[in-house]
C-alpha cells in the first residue's frame, strides 16, 4: 500500500509539473466553460441584424416594418432604395436581408378586397444559417398578421448557388482551423526547445543564416497546408458533393495565414523558457481563438462583446476571407481580409525574428 501511495504521489507531482498536462487537466476545461457559456448564455435574447430595403414606402410597408420591429427579434437597418440589394448582401456578407418591392401597398389593398393574390415580401439569405430559419419564421408570421385575411407572404431566396450546403461553408473554416493549429502549435514548441537547449547557438556556428532557417520553416508549413487543402477539397467533393471553389485568392489567403501563424508560434516560442510552457501557452491562446472566430459557431449567435473580441482575432479574418472567396465568390471582402492578415503577420514576424538570438539562448 505504501509503495502504491508513493507511486501515486510521484506520478501526480510529475504530471502536474508538466505545463501541458496541467493545462489540459485544469485550465482547458475552465476555458471551454467560459467560452461556451459566453456564447450560449444569451442565445435566447440576441437580436438578429436585418438590413431592410423598402422600395414602396407606403402605408402598408411602414405598418409591416413597425410590427416587425415590435417583435424584438430584429435590429433593423434600413438600406437606401438606390442601393443594389443583391450586391449589398454579397459585399457585406449578410446572413439575411429583407426587401419590400415597389407596388406593395397596392398589392395589399387589392388582396384585402379579394381582387388579387397576396403581396410578396422578399427575404434573401443563407439557408444553412440558423438565423435564416428563425428570421423567415418571424417575418412570415408578421406578414400574416397584417390583416384578418392573408394579404402578404414572405418569399425566400437563396443568396448564392441553389445548391448551397453546410459543407460549402464548413470546409473553408476547417482550412483556416488547420492553418492555425499546424504551424502555431508546432513552431511554438520548436523555437522554445531550440532556445532552451542552445540549438540556435549551434545553428549560428553553421553557414545557415537565421533568415534561411525561418524561410524554410514557413515554406514547409505552406507546402503542408497546400497538401491539406487538396485532401480536404477531394474529400468535400467526393463525400458531400460540395460546391466551394479553390480560387487564387484562397491560395493567397492560406499562404499569408500560414506565414502569420508560423510567426505567431515563433513569437510565443522565443519568449517562453521551455517547450511545455510554450505548448501550454499556444493551447491557451489557440483554442479560444478557434471557438470565437466563427469556424464552429456563427459570430451572429454570440453576445456583442464576444463579437468585438472575435474581430480582434486573426483567425476570424482568415475564415471569413476563405468563405468569401471559396463559397460566395466575393474577392473584394477576401482581399480586405488578406491585407489585415498580411500586416498582422509582418508585425509578429519582425518582433519574433528580432528577438530570436542566433548566438545563444
Amino acid at each position: 500500500m505504501s509503495r502504491m501511495i508513493a507511486d501515486f504521489k510521484a506520478f501526480g507531482l510529475a504530471y502536474l509539473r508538466s505545463r501541458t498536462g496541467f493545462f489540459f487537466a485544469l485550465i482547458f476545461p475552465v476555458i471551454l466553460i467560459l467560452v461556451f457559456g459566453a456564447i450560449f448564455s444569451q442565445t435566447g435574447t440576441q437580436k438578429i441584424d436585418l438590413p431592410v430595403q423598402d422600395l414602396d414606402n407606403g402605408t402598408w410597408s411602414q405598418t409591416y416594418l413597425a410590427k416587425l420591429n415590435a417583435t424584438g427579434a430584429f435590429t433593423i437597418d434600413m438600406i437606401s432604395p438606390d442601393v443594389d440589394f443583391n450586391r449589398y448582401i454579397k459585399d457585406e456578407l449578410k446572413v439575411l436581408a429583407l426587401q419590400i418591392p415597389s407596388g406593395f401597398n397596392e398589392s395589399v389593398n387589392n388582396a384585402t378586397r379579394g381582387h388579387g393574390p397576396p403581396a410578396t415580401i422578399i427575404l434573401k439569405g443563407d439557408p444553412t444559417n440558423t438565423y435564416f430559419t428563425v428570421g423567415m419564421g418571424v417575418a412570415n408570421a408578421v406578414a400574416l398578421q397584417l390583416n384578418s385575411t392573408v394579404v402578404a407572404m414572405v418569399q425566400t431566396e437563396n443568396l448564392g448557388s441553389p445548391q448551397y450546403t453546410f459543407i460549402d461553408f464548413f470546409v473553408p473554416g476547417m482550412i483556416a482551423f488547420t492553418a492555425l493549429t499546424t504551424p502555431m502549435f508546432s513552431m511554438s514548441s520548436i523555437c522554445s526547445e531550440y532556445r532552451n537547449r542552445g540549438f540556435f547557438k549551434l545553428l549560428g556556428s553553421t553557414p545557415l543564416k537565421k533568415s534561411e532557417w525561418l524561410t524554410a520553416k514557413i515554406l514547409w508549413y505552406t507546402v503542408l497546408m497546400l497538401a491539406s487543402i487538396a485532401i480536404m477539397y477531394v474529400v468535400g467533393i467526393a463525400a458531400f458533393s460540395a460546391h466551394f471553389t479553390i480560387t487564387p485568392m484562397a491560395i493567397l489567403l492560406v499562404i499569408v495565414g500560414v506565414f502569420l501563424f508560423t510567426s505567431f508560434g515563433m513569437f510565443l516560442g522565443v519568449f517562453v523558457s521551455n517547450p511545455e510552457s510554450a505548448s501550454a501557452l499556444a493551447n491557451a491562446i489557440g483554442f479560444p481563438m478557434m471557438f470565437l472566430s466563427g469556424i464552429f459557431f456563427q459570430l451572429e449567435s454570440m453576445p456583442a462583446y464576444l463579437q468585438y473580441i472575435a474581430k480582434a482575432l486573426p483567425l476570424t479574418y482568415l475564415a471569413e476571407g476563405l468563405r468569401a472567396t471559396m463559397s460566395l465568390g466575393n474577392d473584394v471582402v477576401a482581399a480586405t481580409d488578406l491585407v489585415i492578415l498580411l500586416i498582422s503577420g509582418l508585425i509578429l514576424f519582425m518582433i519574433a525574428a528580432r528577438a530570436m538570438s542566433w548566438k545563444g539562448k
